[in-house]
């Protein structure tokens, strides 16, 4: 993402797993693990909506971690369905946690999926996530957890991807805003400074 990203092989629950890491100027205030799409359609760290994440982490004063999972880039293994790469995550994030700093969570569309299934395990563990940002979370792809009120959801009007309807039939038992952007489509194509600007927002409050 910059000249300044480093990358590290960390031991996985199915062999290595490649982080990506951008620091801010001056000292973290927290570390922020960002989860990419889909990989079997192409998905990677280097996606430009996880990049956005990415810069909204990083203009927050946050280390920014980006993780492929099994399979993808330099990861070992190969795609699990949603199962194995939640363990992935898990790994990534025992890595990375501060111990005396906040911890937040992003991810797009399959790696929204992922993190509601992490937040859960932090949450059981006592490691609650301070802040956690769903982008096009694929609600009717993968059986997404349920997530802390503090949680900012974000979603295109025109997703044809993943239907609108799908992540409001999710959000809903659990009395979740759902913030739309009129006109934006799965990948968010032309409003990427916007999505950077709202996530920095809502993680700002």
């Amino acid at each position: 993402m910059r000249s300044a990203t480093t990358r590290q092989l960390i031991s996985g629950p199915a062999g290595q797993l490649e982080l990506a890491f951008d620091d801010p100027e001056g000292a973290p205030q927290g570390v922020a693990l960002l989860l990419h799409p889909l990989p079997t359609h192409g998905g990677t760290m280097d996606n430009k909506v996880v990049q956005s994440l990415a810069r909204a982490a990083l203009a927050l004063g946050l280390r920014a971690v980006r993780l492929n999972f099994r399979g993808v880039g330099a990861s070992d293994g190969q795609f699990d369905h949603g199962v194995g790469e939640v363990d992935d995550a898990w790994a990534a994030a025992q890595a990375v946690l501060p111990p005396d700093a906040p911890f937040y969570l992003g991810g797009f569309s399959f790696g929204a999926y992922v993190a509601t299934r992490l937040a859960e395990r932090l949450q059981t563990a006592g490691q609650p996530v301070h802040r956690l940002a769903l982008i096009g979370l694929a609600a009717s792809r993968f059986p997404a957890e349920q997530v802390p009120a503090h949680s900012f959801v974000l979603h295109g009007e025109l997703d044809d991807v993943v239907p609108l309807s799908a992540v409001l039939d999710w959000a809903r038992p659990q009395a979740l805003p759902v913030t739309v952007l009129p006109g934006a489509g799965h990948f968010f194509h032309g409003q990427q400074v916007l999505l950077k600007d709202l996530v920095m927002r809502a993680w700002s409050r």
